[in-house]
């Protein structure tokens, strides 16, 4: 098969790649660049446990080409933290815990802070909006919530 050379920005670092034009977001970045933190869910669309962040949206990276991608600023769990300091959601999800298996964390936590980064201030029924699609198999997401919440009180604490 033919390959295309592009150009991505992940976690703010360009990558020089060449991929198959049919070639996923989702396996380039576990399988390429080895950002294990996006999972491998159900490859359809329909558990979002690929989710990442591009230009700030979340998007499920089963579904996007990764050729669909250059331009774009890509984020993952790995790209979330600045520096050694973790992101005030992810201290929130670990403080609440709402972390079990960890599996759909990365992606709850990735759909939050963007939630958060466009409304600050998030009612209940925006949370829930927002990780609709998110699917957590260990949880009742009553933890999850209280996470959200705590992590946009110390998200508008540092704005």
């Amino acid at each position: 098969m033919n390959t295309i050379s592009i150009e991505l920005n992940v976690n703010g670092r360009d990558w020089q790649l060449s991929v198959a034009p049919n070639e996923m977001l989702l396996n380039v970045l576990r399988e390429r660049l080895h950002y294990t933190g996006t999972k491998y869910g159900c490859g359809i669309g329909e558990c979002s446990a690929c989710t990442v962040l591009m230009d700030d949206t979340p998007v499920l990276s089963c579904q996007i080409l990764a050729v669909q991608c250059v331009g774009k600023k890509i984020v993952t769990i790995e790209g979330l933290a600045e520096g050694q300091e973790s992101h005030p959601m992810q201290d929130a999800f670990i403080e609440e815990g709402a972390v079990q298996c960890g599996f759909c964390t990365p992606a709850m936590v990735l759909t939050a802070a963007a939630l958060v980064k466009e409304k600050p201030d998030p009612e209940n029924q925006d949370i829930r909006d927002a990780l609709r699609g998110n699917f957590c198999r260990c949880t009742g997401y009553v933890k999850i919530l209280k996470a959200v919440q705590s992590g946009a009180r110390k998200m508008r604490e540092l704005s």
